[in-house]
């Protein structure tokens, strides 16, 4: 272990000079600081899995996995005659939009609970080849399972970052290990549609370089938001934003305040004893965000919003007490959450999950308003301009992502998935 940390210490550093995300905290449950960020060089931390074999090299794979994707890995110990079918098609529309799908499934399956949990992981490390797996036809029990799943659970018609749609995996993943006769373990563990693989062999010769990927190779995409509303923050009212239909896309101009977990949580502790917050929150919109710090000339790192789901219980109490209007976030909202936005006539808007960079762009300054020890989950106020964004749940409380998946479950019968 040693000699791997000191193999890798000089790529963390690359790594930090370049830009990383601080996300690795030890949690206030075991920390007897509380919310501990663990972003001194010295306490880079990755989760290890070491494996010694017979051979005379180092092969590393890397995976630089969001929490978003990670937050919906599901582990159920099944009965030996229950189905893994029905299991995996009851559970993936349970994980929402979170994952950023399209993406794909890795299914671990045998062993005990936590060795399907690594058989899942490991099955994610694979290149997607499910076209290649339906063209020569599937062999094996694993691969049956991979191709049947692939076609069943598109047919929910989930689609990308849930709005509705034929595609809502890229490949599904199998690995499995015998179990004890009166156990099936089964762990599902979703890779959003960001993979970001990295895979080397060190062999004692010299470093391994990894070219980039060639930009050439993807299709030429441009975005049309000719159609799209323009909306000024700094003005906008409430009576204004009753009047945005829901899947309508809007271009966010002006002063946009963020926060997410930590300051969520402080922020609520303050209201409950009575204690004024140090931002004023009324008839502005808030972005569910954690941003990346600046690297060069960047006004502000990647910026891609966080899993608004996991600020819903916080929801009702900011609706009430500080006259927020809007929330910007990703993926859909519950029904506490959505109940609150149509009892105070507010408005959740979805922002791309997956596009951090890009969404970035759309920032031209940031600036601390509160709560600096929280660093990344510290309470800023951005410029944008023409940030894009989606009416997910409107002031009456319809919800795309509830209304979209429905409407393609309709759309998707008689279609044929499998080519």
């Amino acid at each position: 272990m040693e000699v791997i940390g000191k193999l890798l210490q000089p790529h963390a550093l690359a790594l930090v000079q370049g830009g990383i995300a601080f996300w690795i905290v030890a949690h206030e449950h075991f920390a007897e600081r509380g919310l501990k960020r663990l972003d001194v060089l010295g306490e880079i931390r990755a989760v290890l899995e070491v494996e010694l074999v017979l051979g005379n090299t180092c092969e590393i794979t890397v995976a630089a996995k969001g929490g978003g994707s990670e937050a919906k890995s599901k582990f159920v110990m099944l009965n030996p005659s229950d189905s893994i079918v029905e299991w995996v098609l009851k559970t993936v529309p349970t994980m929402g939009a979170g994952w950023c799908p399209p993406g794909m499934l890795g299914i671990g399956i045998g062993g005990t609970a936590e060795k399907a949990m690594l058989l899942a992981k490991q099955s994610l490390m694979d290149p997607i080849d499910i076209q290649d797996l339906i063209a020569r036809g599937p062999q094996t029990t694993a691969e049956k399972l991979r191709v049947e799943l692939y076609d069943k659970v598109n047919r929910l018609g989930i689609g990308a970052q849930g709005l509705g749609g034929l595609t809502t995996v890229l490949d599904v993943k199998v690995l499995d290990t015998p179990s004890h006769a009166a156990n099936l373990p089964v762990a599902m563990i979703p890779n959003c549609a960001a993979t970001r693989h990295a895979h080397v062999v060190l062999d004692g010769s010299g470093p391994v370089f990894l070219d980039p990927p060639n930009l050439d190779l993807w299709p030429k995409l441009t975005y049309d938001v000719s159609g799209a509303r323009r909306v000024n923050l700094d003005t906008v009212t409430r009576e204004e934003a009753a009047s945005w239909k829901p899947s309508e896309v809007l271009l966010l101009n002006g002063k946009l305040l963020t926060g997410r977990d930590a300051a969520h949580k402080r922020m609520t502790d303050m209201l409950n004893r009575g204690e004024k917050l140090p931002v004023d929150f009324k008839n502005r919109f808030i972005y569910y965000v954690g941003p990346v710090d600046p690297v060069r000339d960047e006004v502000v790192g990647p910026a891609g919003p966080t899993t608004a789901t996991r600020m819903d219980k916080f929801t009702r109490q900011m609706l009430a007490t500080t006259g927020l209007l809007g929330m910007v976030g990703k993926a859909e909202r519950g029904p506490v959450a959505i109940e609150a936005i149509k009892e105070f006539g507010a408005v959740y808007l979805m922002a791309v999950g997956g596009a951090a960079y890009l969404v970035a762009k759309a920032i031209r300054s940031s600036r601390l308003l509160a709560f600096e020890d929280l660093g990344m989950e510290a309470i800023y106020e951005f410029e944008v301009k023409d940030m894009p964004v989606t009416v997910a749940v409107d002031s009456k409380g319809t919800s795309v992502h509830q209304t979209g998946p429905e409407e393609w479950q309709q759309r998707i019968a008689g279609i044929p998935i499998l080519s």
